[in-house]
């Protein structure tokens, strides 16, 4: 039996919020997509993101392809508007085949897994402080605070289509598994040891825990939008 919980919350410094995020059982897909550009572009480029995906996976497509459809469909409709900026989108989305699961991300927007009461982030992020860390000129807990922790270097809409990286991963979703996709604006104010005590909380529901991790950021300060969904096989 699969059970997931979801929300989005503005933030306390934000008027908008540029984050969206699907979710249906029945066709096993989710998603979380973080929006950028100003001028409300990001929350137009984060809905077209999803609006993309859902309707491409109901097709059929993979993941990956779905994905990439969504990062044309972003260009083009930046180019007919004649944007001199464009507009852009993370997302991290993952689908469900029977006890399969299979994720993919562009950008920042990331996804955990708890199993045997351990939290470990699956996917990796597409930022320039995580480079930082691949090349070993900074540590993860220097990334947290790093004034340039907030840069990209994939988005849909922003990076063009032959040097999109769309990451995937897949394993099998057990029972007692709970995967956890989110936006920046959770990580940003809760650490994965803060993540972890939350979801520990097996006796309460994927909403209640969800509820926890939002309430959690807004404790932090609330800087961005925050998005997360749960998704928790029993």
């Amino acid at each position: 039996m699969i059970e997931f919980g979801h929300l989005t919350h503005v933030g306390l410094r934000r008027e908008l919020n540029e984050d969206t995020y699907y979710g249906d059982t029945e066709l096993g897909l989710w998603l979380v997509a973080d929006g950028m550009g100003g001028h409300a572009y990001g929350e137009v480029a984060s809905a077209l993101a999803r609006e993309a995906v859902v309707r491409t996976v109901r097709s059929g497509s993979s993941l990956s392809e779905a994905i990439r459809i969504a990062d044309e469909e972003i260009i083009r409709c930046s180019r007919r508007r004649g944007d001199s900026l464009p507009m852009g989108t993370t997302i991290v989305a993952m689908r469900l085949f029977d006890n399969r699961f299979e994720v993919a991300w562009v950008g920042d927007s990331r996804v955990y897994l708890w199993r045997d009461e351990t939290l470990t982030q699956i996917s990796q992020d597409h930022s320039y402080v995580q480079e930082l860390i691949a090349q070993g000129a900074i540590s993860p807990a220097q990334a947290r605070s790093h004034p340039h922790r907030n840069v990209v270097t994939q988005a849909l809409g922003v990076t063009a289509p032959e040097q999109l990286n769309v990451e995937t991963l897949s394993g099998e979703l057990r029972p007692g598994m709970q995967l956890l996709l989110c936006s920046d604006g959770l990580t940003e104010e809760v650490d994965d040891g803060h993540i972890a005590q939350i979801l520990a909380h097996v006796e309460c529901s994927a909403q209640e825990c969800v509820d926890g991790l939002i309430a959690a950021a807004l404790d932090g300060g609330g800087s961005d939008n925050i998005t997360a969904i749960l998704v928790r096989s029993h």
